[in-house]
């Protein structure tokens, strides 16, 4: 897994991301990040990886 920033265009992508939230509800915006997670499993589609993305993701800053 990687940690650091791998991003070619960090603010354009997080830009892009708010953008596609944009006039949607609460739950519309659930949906497209739940396709959006698909999507993006499906492009490193190393199951371990995820894994350890899935792990990363779920500790909570202190």
């Amino acid at each position: 897994m990687k940690t650091t920033l791998n991003l070619q265009d960090a603010d354009g992508f997080y830009e892009q991301l708010l953008d596609a939230h944009q006039g949607l509800s609460d739950e519309q915006s659930a949906l497209l990040n739940a396709r959006l997670i698909l999507l993006l499993a499906n492009q490193v589609g190393d199951g371990k990886v995820l894994k350890e993305c899935v792990e990363a993701a779920k500790v909570l800053p202190s």
